[in-house]
């Protein structure tokens, strides 16, 4: 739980330090607030205490030494101690942000959620475009039980950050909370669908399938893959436990009590951020993604609430939820709302590339109420992609390349996709010049997230047949996947440059551009463009809505 320094502040105190030094001494009171910063990034909060103990003493008006005071007793575990110098800094500079963040932070480790709602709120007042701000006011409102606040909280870090699993994860324990357990599973997956790795929602989407809608089968796929993450989660041997009685059904002779209308216990696992080695502008804190429990599995139903939950009427945000369009028989998923790991489903007539089976599509994400009017954030950056750049290779050996191929087929139709991926791989180096077989490998790579195999795929696919239309937009959406914005849309407008009626690939430009590069005059181009192609467009009606609802 380090800090993050007040860059305003923090700077001040080094041109002071800087002049000072010129002058050739040091005060007292700023050589204590330097050592003690230097101590608390080194992880010595012990020493740290003292230093800043010094300081706000030689320097009582100096409301970032009571800050770092804070910190550091909270690192110590002296949660009093650090609440009064929180109060402290705030009681000489109402305005300092990261001590009402930090305060906030304690309130929540203190179990006071409503105490920690008006810090978070004065926190987000001042820093409406930090979506850390967002998820913890939203984790207050859940522990207090404000579900409508926690709901608009938590759309708010998403409105502000697309690629944000704990905020998925936090409208999904809402809608939780409300007893739609559906909805909710939607979200937990849509969120490990962002984030392969991000153990709560998978947890969270187990707990749910088994305790609410009593579908073991999609429990022990989220429970398996929840144990599968690394490092090893700290109840691994409890969630053990939970899988072996799924898969060896226990005779049950008497029913678990349910209390009804009870929302399912929470408990905190995972921390929400990695503890940085520096300061950065607020305390890393021990508040983290919550957590559904899971119970013993019973084979009992679960008993009718006494009186159905309320429902909480919500506006849909200005949002296009686009699907696939059938215009052409090869058809391209692309999300918009909520970007999915499905992979395309491309259908070649003809060529031999067998189409996969089709599958439950995009998690659709129920509509969340609209965030609050903020200030527009800065343009995101995101990574770049290192192209491959391969050369159009050599051919190989089409015999043992087919046989391999079967073998991908056979297995596609038995849905073994991990298997059926490893064989297309096979084909593929068996004959490099095979376009089917990097395509199709490219195609199972990104169904189980590999994203770095399926763009090197798509990158061969593309060296053998660089004018295929299917190949360039599957490799745009992967780089999407993937976190390469930019690059996706550059992929993209070559197609528009080389087939300016491909409604799909204006599409994807659009939802590119009004979600993850979030530039709203460049999204509002394409979308016209794909109504002047295709006016009677499956997702005609959404794109007017968002038209309506961003105007020029």
């Amino acid at each position: 739980m380090l800090a993050k320094k007040n860059r305003t502040d923090w700077c001040a105190i080094i041109l002071l330090s800087l002049a000072v030094f010129i002058a050739g001494c040091t005060p007292p009171g700023l050589r204590a607030l330097l050592k003690g910063k230097k101590l608390l990034e080194r992880g010595d909060y012990a020493g740290a205490v003292e230093e800043f103990k010094t300081a706000t003493t030689l320097l009582p008006a100096n409301a970032q030494a009571w800050n770092y005071l804070g910190v550091a007793c909270q690192q110590t575990g002296q949660p009093t101690n650090a609440i009064a110098a929180y109060q402290h800094a705030l009681a000489l500079d109402r305005d300092l942000v990261e001590a009402h963040y930090n305060l906030g932070s304690l309130w929540l480790e203190q179990n006071k959620p409503v105490d920690a709602r008006a810090e978070f709120t004065a926190y987000t007042l001042r820093r409406g475009n930090d979506p850390e701000g967002w998820l913890k006011l939203g984790a207050a409102g859940l522990r207090s039980g404000e579900l409508a606040a926690a709901e608009k909280s938590f759309a708010t870090a998403y409105y502000l950050n697309t690629n944000n699993a704990a905020a998925l994860n936090g409208l999904g324990l809402v809608q939780a909370r409300r007893g739609h357990a559906r909805d909710a599973v939607q979200f937990f997956t849509a969120a490990t669908r962002y984030h392969p790795d991000f153990a709560p929602a998978f947890l969270n989407l187990a707990t749910v399938a088994q305790q609410d809608l009593h579908d073991n089968k999609l429990a022990l796929q989220n429970y398996r893959a929840y144990l599968a993450l690394t490092p090893r989660p700290a109840n691994w041997d409890a969630v053990n436990e939970i899988v072996k009685n799924l898969e060896q059904p226990m005779t049950v002779t008497a029913a678990t009590p349910v209390t009804q209308n009870a929302p399912p216990a929470i408990t905190p696992s995972s921390t929400l951020n990695e503890t940085k080695p520096q300061p950065a502008a607020r305390p890393v804190t021990t508040a983290k993604p919550t957590i559904l429990s899971p119970r013993a599995t019973t084979s009992s139903p679960r008993p009718v609430p006494s009186a159905p939950p309320e429902v909480v009427k919500v506006e849909p945000s200005p949002i296009i939820i686009t699907k696939p369009g059938q215009k052409v028989e090869s058809t391209v998923p692309v999300t918009n709302s909520i970007p999915s790991s499905t992979p395309s489903e491309l259908k070649y007539v003809g060529t031999g590339v067998t189409p996969l089976p089709p599958s439950r599509g995009p998690a659709v994400v129920p509509a969340v109420s609209a965030p609050p009017k903020i200030v527009q954030p800065v343009a995101p950056v995101f990574p770049r992609y290192l192209y491959q750049s391969p050369r159009k290779p050599a051919a190989g050996d089409r015999v043992a390349a087919s046989g391999a191929f079967t073998k991908a087929q056979i297995f596609e139709q038995a849905s073994r996709w991990a298997d059926a991926m490893q064989a297309y791989h096979q084909a593929a180096t068996f004959d490099p010049q095979w376009f089917e077989a990097q395509y199709n490998y490219g195609v199972l790579a990104y169904r189980l997230h590999e994203f770095s195999a399926a763009l090197s795929a798509y990158e061969m696919a593309l060296a053998i047949q660089p004018y295929s239309v299917n190949a360039r937009i599957n490799f745009a959406l992967t780089l999407k996947a993937a976190g390469y914005a930019s690059d996706a849309v550059n992929e993209l407008k070559k197609v528009a440059a080389s087939s300016p009626g491909e409604v799909r690939a204006q599409l994807a430009l659009g939802n590119l551009y009004a979600q993850q590069l979030r530039e709203p005059a460049k999204a509002r181009a394409c979308y016209l463009k794909v109504l002047e192609l295709d006016p009677r467009n499956a997702q005609a009606n959404d794109i007017r809505f968002w038209l309506s609802a961003n105007p020029p």
